[in-house]
């Protein structure tokens, strides 16, 4: 069966940084498309960023030039810098594969605040 498993998430004072990782576990193929949802309290979830299996990646504009990307076989990583209150959410790890459909991480908290 195959699980995403976020990891990562915590507390930041405003300015800092935060790494999320995601593995998949149980897989024997290869996501086509792996990338972070986040929803922030009484708001609904909303895509972060995506890296396609071929390296493309892509990010939201509001967090351009502040979040990044990348991704490793079928672990997925988001590093972000320059954390804002507005950023406080539980980020979510998504990944599509063609064949398999798609699957939903738990969730991992962050939490940014002075």
């Amino acid at each position: 069966q195959v699980q995403l498993v976020e990891s990562g998430g915590g507390s930041v004072q405003p300015g800092g940084s935060i790494r999320l990782s995601c593995a998949a576990s149980g897989s024997i193929f290869r996501f086509n498309i792996m990338g972070w949802y986040r929803q922030a309290p009484g708001k609904q979830r909303e895509w972060v960023a995506s890296a396609t299996n071929a390296g493309s990646t892509i990010t939201v504009d509001s967090v351009k030039g502040r979040f990044t990307i990348s991704r490793d076989k079928n672990t997925v990583y988001l590093q972000m810098n320059s954390l804002k209150p507005e950023d406080t959410a539980v980020y979510y790890c998504n990944a599509w594969a063609s064949r398999e459909g798609t699957y939903w991480g738990k969730g991992t908290l962050v939490t940014v605040s002075s």
